[in-house]
Parts: structure tokens; C-alpha cells; sequence
């Protein structure tokens, strides 16, 4: 069951104003609770404030986090909106060493239709966590929207597997997906990939190579707060600038402590986030897969729907790279979520912007 009023998503879904960042158009999903633009969304605030009364209760001793500590602290328990019988089916395939766990989920009467079009979905935890299990709800739920097949990857994690062995599973779900298309029911034409924050990264990084390799498998690629760019500073015509967000003086000090991904801490800092968890070494940090914006081209990449959260540090590389994109020849359209944070896809069922966005993703399948 959800825990908003149903008449908050048709007031998300009637948006329409625009505003322009870095020359690229961005639609604004008002929230339909926040006071004005710079207040939280008021389902959000509420969660955000539990979960700080949750781990203050927590014992206080320092200590570094292990990698599993950090991964039990990722995800959020969603909610199942599908109001439809979903069938979910899984296999297992391999890219090069690795066993990759691929969910598939479809409505159970479209099993045998033929031409569907499908989205391979990516999750986020900053390459070293996350789970299938916490996008299942989403990725259910834009499979009934779209009557498409939706595929959840299980690829590998840092730091047991560094890249490239993440990226190279993506890329092998893939083509495993574009090999058997007809007995997914699924239409080559119209392959899609998606992904938030790492997953967004992974994402984006696909559609690179996808383009690189000549194959163009992908027609639509979904970008959820991506990390585009895995350095501070040094990334062309991009600069993290905190007076780029509003917000307001009563809540300031709870919002400011969500805009901290992708933050640089000084000017002079250049640090990589999960450079010692994710990357070989800190050259590997300037490779396109891994920061997508450094490619040396973006031309000839796939259709983008590119989202970003108002009180998320990575809105605005987001944003920047949805321009770019545009810039480069590619169509791409922008959506920011007013009053929300960091890896808002999670809360399906406990914020209407979570069921809104699956509707738009579904929306821009149903247009392939």
C-alpha cells in the first residue's frame, strides 16, 4: 500500500514548468508537499529524520565500516504497486569468469507476445553494494506500466572484483539479452539499459561502448542521479558549484548534509570517491567507462532520460551530462524531482516521486 494520497502522483504528473541548467532544458516535478523550491518534501523529511533517530540509537563507538556492515546499510524496504499478475524468472550466464544473476520480470498474459520492447537495469550502491532486491518493486512496476520486459542484473561487486568486471557484465547482459530476443518476446529495436547512481554510471558506460563497439544494441538509455565523472575537479566545462542549490535556512543543515556525493571538500581537492574499493589504480579513474563524461566523443549515443534529485550532490553532473549529450546530437530529455534526495528510486510505495518516475521510464519505453 502507499503511504501518500494517489492525487500527489497526478499532481507530479502535471507538471510542466521548465528551467534551463548549463543550457539544457530541465523539466520540475514540483513536490506536491514541500513548501516552495528548497524545502523537502515532507514524505521525504519524515523518512530522512526516522532513520536519523534510528542510528542514533545505534552504539556511538568509532570504527571504519567493513564492506558488509556498509552493504547491510544500503537499500530501503519498498512497497509492490503492481496491480497485475507479474511472472519473474531467473538464469544465470557468464561474462568471461563471472557468473552474472539475471531477473527478468513480464505480465504473465504477455508472455508469448512477440516485439516487446525491454529495459536491462543496473542498481546502484557505489559498486561495492546494492542489490537486485532492492530495485525489484521498480523494476515490476515499470515492466506492468510499459507491458515490457524488464531484466535486473546481478553483476559483481568491488572490492572482491575491481573494475572492469562490473562493466563487463553489463555489457554481457547485454548482448545476451539482444541474442535471444525472440525468446524474451522482446523487439531488437527497442533494447533499453538504465540504472541509478553506480548503476546510472553503468549505465551510461554501456551506451559508450555499445556506440564504441559499432553494434548500436541500445536504443534508450536511462540515467537515475548517475555518477558521470569520478573526479572532482579536471572534468571539461563541469564544476561542482554548491550556490546551484537552493535551500532553505530551517532545514538547511539536514539538506546540506544530503548534497554531499560528488562534493568536493576544498578546491584543491581532486580526491576519488571509491577509488581504493572500485578502480585498479587512480588512472583508470580517467577511462570513459568508468567516467562517462570524459569520453572523448558523445556523438552517435542513444536516446536519454536523465534524472535528478534537488537535494542530491549528483544532480548537477546530471544535468550537465543531459546537456551534453543534447549538445552532441543525441536526444535527450532532463526531469528533476523537487524535495527529494539521494537514491529516491528506493522508496517505492513511501514517495509518489518514486511511483512517478516508473510511469515516465515506462512512458519513454511505450515510445520506442
Amino acid at each position: 500500500m502507499r503511504e501518500y494520497d494517489k492525487q500527489e502522483v497526478v499532481f507530479l504528473q502535471k507538471q510542466d514548468t521548465v528551467v534551463t541548467y548549463e543550457g539544457m532544458p530541465v523539466l520540475i516535478k514540483k513536490s506536491p508537499t514541500a513548501k516552495a523550491s528548497g524545502w523537502l518534501d515532507e514524505h521525504e523529511r519524515a523518512l530522512i529524520e526516522r532513520q536519523r533517530a534510528e542510528q542514533a540509537k545505534a552504539p556511538s563507538e568509532p570504527k571504519e565500516p567493513s564492506v558488509q556492515e556498509i552493504r547491510d546499510s544500503m537499500g530501503f524496504p519498498n512497497r509492490n504497486l503492481c496491480t497485475e499478475e507479474l511472472y519473474t524468472k531467473f538464469e544465470t550466464i557468464h561474462a568471461g569468469g563471472n557468473e552474472v544473476g539475471l531477473w527478468r520480470y513480464y505480465k504473465r498474459f504477455s508472455e508469448r507476445k512477440p516485439g516487446k520492447p525491454c529495459l536491462i537495469f543496473f542498481h546502484g550502491g557505489g559498486w561495492l553494494g546494492g542489490t537486485p532486491y532492492t530495485v525489484e518493486n521498480p523494476c515490476r512496476l515499470i515492466a506492468q506500466l510499459a507491458d515490457a520486459v524488464v531484466f535486473n542484473v546481478d553483476y559483481s561487486l568491488a572490492p572482491e572484483k575491481k573494475f572492469p568486471n562490473g562493466f563487463q557484465d553489463c555489457c554481457a547482459a547485454v548482448r545476451h539479452v539482444w541474442e535471444h530476443a525472440e525468446e524474451y518476446g522482446v523487439d531488437r529495436q527497442k533494447i533499453a539499459v538504465g540504472g541509478d547512481s553506480a548503476g546510472g554510471n553503468l549505465a551510461a558506460a554501456v551506451s559508450l561502448w555499445d556506440r564504441d563497439m559499432g553494434t548500436h544494441d541500445i536504443a534508450l538509455q536511462v540515467l537515475i542521479y548517475p555518477c558521470v565523472t569520478m573526479l572532482y575537479t579536471g572534468n571539461p566545462g563541469y564544476r561542482f558549484d554548491l550556490g546551484a542549490f537552493e535551500i532553505c535556512e530551517e532545514q538547511r543543515e539536514l539538506i546540506d548534509s544530503l548534497i554531499c556525493i560528488a562534493r568536493p571538500q576544498s578546491e584543491e581537492d581532486n580526491r576519488i570517491e571509491m577509488e581504493h574499493v572500485y578502480l585498479p589504480n587512480r588512472e583508470a579513474a580517467y577511462h570513459p567507462y568508468v567516467s562517462p563524461l570524459l569520453a572523448l566523443s558523445h556523438r552517435g549515443l542513444p536516446k536519454a532520460l536523465c534524472i535528478s534529485a534537488e537535494f542530491d550532490g549528483l544532480r548537477l553532473q546530471t544535468e550537465y551530462y543531459a546537456g551534453l549529450l543534447r549538445k552532441n546530437g543525441c536526444e535527450a530529455r532532463a526531469i528533476r524531482y523537487n524535495g527529494v534526495s539521494h537514491a529516491f528510486l528506493d522508496k517505492l510505495g513511501f514517495l509518489p516521486q518514486t511511483e512517478d518516475l516508473c510511469m515516465e521510464i515506462a512512458q519513454e519505453l511505450k515510445q520506442l
